[in-house]
């Protein structure tokens, strides 16, 4: 298993933040790397979520929230996100999310501070929104977590 550093720590809070993102987005990538198709799709006795739906959602919070609440796209949650279908690979899932990554961090640097407030929600900024998807993507790793040692005991960062 390699040796799994944490971020460095910065004064730059948004670099931090972003540190701290990418470090969870590694981990959710981790459970996955490895997997065959039927075992991403997989699901604990019909609940939780598979492997591929935790990426698939993952992937679609960070769009909702980046180009939908700051670059005005239209976006919206859709049910079938938590329940991809065959079609979705584990390559082009990983490949999906990590493009999905890239852009948020790009979006994120390109904003003037982490106070700019999110077009979508009022009252959240930048700010709100960046430790939103901490919180989300470090539960949804946790739960990646959970099924994967389920699936087939693999456990470790």
């Amino acid at each position: 298993m390699p040796d799994i550093q944490l971020p460095e720590g910065t004064s730059d809070e948004r670099e931090l933040l972003l540190r701290w993102l990418g470090y969870l987005r590694g981990a959710v990538v981790r459970k996955v790397e490895g997997v065959d198709e039927p075992g991403a799709h997989w699901r604990p006795e019909g609940r939780l979520l598979s492997l591929l739906g935790i990426v698939n959602h993952l992937t679609n919070v960070e769009w909702r929230w980046i180009d939908g609440g700051f670059l005005g796209e239209s976006t919206e949650r859709r049910e079938e996100e938590f329940t991809p279908g065959d079609e979705l690979t584990v390559p082009d899932a990983l490949a999906r999310y990590l493009a999905r990554a890239a852009s948020t961090d790009r979006t994120v640097r390109s904003l003037a501070s982490l106070d700019v407030p999110c077009r979508t929600e009022p009252g959240t900024d930048l700010r709100w929104v960046l430790l939103h998807l901490l919180n989300e993507t470090a539960r949804h790793a946790g739960h990646a977590d959970a099924v994967r040692e389920l699936l087939d005991g693999t456990i470790g960062e």
